[in-house]
């Protein structure tokens, strides 16, 4: 830490700049007469002699003025640490009591220039997942946040993660096993993207977290219109590309997803499993159509292509069909309008053979 970084610190405590430079003189210098520290801090000698009475009221320095001259000198670095963490330590519930919490805006911002932050902030956004994840990085960052993709998966969120560079081609499945519930890998670098339930994201070239010296910048924002783009994005224009290297296994039955493609990816997991299915949707017709709001039946089809094989049109198309007494409808997820029922959530069901 230089001499800025330190005043900077200082400043925090209520010192100003001449203050800092006379006390840092003072540090340097060990006990000193005023007109030592005088020369050392470019300030007169009667400001020392003012402004030592007020650092040692802080407790920073001690003077001795029985002596001739008065000898200045600084207090033990321990002893000083000691007071301001007490002095913090007493101001802390004072704050508190005083703090009136309000509610965060719903859309936010921020241009992040560390990678280290950006690491921190993938992982505490992954720590919060609760339905699905979407994220692509370079395959070397893999281990810095495998522990927390192995916990969000373990929670049941559904985590697509596609590894760019020539390091995702040496991964194996063996090392890839619980790190998201299905895996793909591409020899090209791609950017970093993530995306939480619909309504975080993150992008950011892949040198920042590969290159130490990249002065590339991240964006993170918490965006409900924005952030299913990005993922949109990721669904349509990477993922299809890439290569599948792992598969989770079908979850046990029956679940409840409140996240329409967490639903979608286990259907057709068990469906690949020639296991027929049934399931409740709870959500709303589209459009005029009379149709009650729950509907249970069984699931005769899946379009989707989040797993191989694909068996959607598009893909971004994320979509089942459900027989309910003979007529078939099409379910949607969040912001449905091709389909014939928006579902806000899907319990699905293993149907026993007759």
């Amino acid at each position: 830490m230089d001499d800025d970084d330190l005043a900077g610190l200082l400043e925090r405590f209520g010192l100003s700049r001449k203050e800092i430079d006379t006390y840092l003189a003072i540090l340097e210098h060990g006990e000193s007469k005023a007109s030592t520290i005088a020369d050392a801090a470019d300030v007169s000698k009667r400001y020392v002699y003012s402004i030592s009475e007020e650092l040692e009221d802080r407790g920073f320095v001690e003077v001795d003025d029985h002596s001739v001259p008065t000898l200045i000198r600084p207090v033990a670095p321990e002893t000083v640490v000691d007071r301001l963490t007490r002095s913090v330590e007493e101001i802390e519930p004072e704050i508190r009591t005083r703090y009136t919490e309000t509610e965060r805006p719903g859309e936010q911002f921020e241009v992040i220039k560390s990678r280290q932050t950006v690491r921190k902030r993938i992982r505490s956004l992954l720590a919060d997942a609760e339905t699905e994840v979407t994220l692509s990085l370079p395959a070397e960052v893999l281990p810095q946040i495998r522990s927390t993709l192995e916990e969000t998966v373990d929670r049941g969120v559904l985590v697509l993660l596609l590894l760019g560079g020539a390091e995702s081609e040496r991964q194996d499945i063996a090392s890839l096993a619980g790190t998201a519930s299905t895996v793909r890998t591409w020899d090209a670098l791609v950017p970093t993207m993530l995306t939480v339930d619909r309504r975080h994201g993150l992008l950011a070239p892949s040198e920042l977290l590969t290159d130490s010296t990249s002065e590339t910048r991240a964006i993170s924002l918490t965006q409900e219109q924005l952030a299913p783009v990005l993922a949109g994005s990721f669904l349509a224009n990477y993922w299809p590309t890439a290569e599948e290297r792992y598969v989770t296994a079908p979850r046990e039955l029956p679940r409840t997803y409140e996240g329409f493609r967490n639903a979608v990816f286990q259907i057709a997991l068990h469906r690949a499993a020639d296991t027929r299915l049934e399931a409740t949707v709870t959500g709303r017709p589209i459009g005029d159509r009379d149709l009650p709001a729950t509907l249970t039946g069984e699931i005769v089809d899946v379009r989707q292509s989040l797993v191989r094989p694909a068996t959607s049109t598009l893909p971004i198309e994320n979509a089942f069909r459900l027989e309910v007494d003979d007529e078939r409808y099409t379910i949607g997820g969040s912001g449905a309008f091709l389909e014939e029922f928006e579902a806000d959530s899907v319990t699905i069901r293993r149907l026993e053979a007759e």
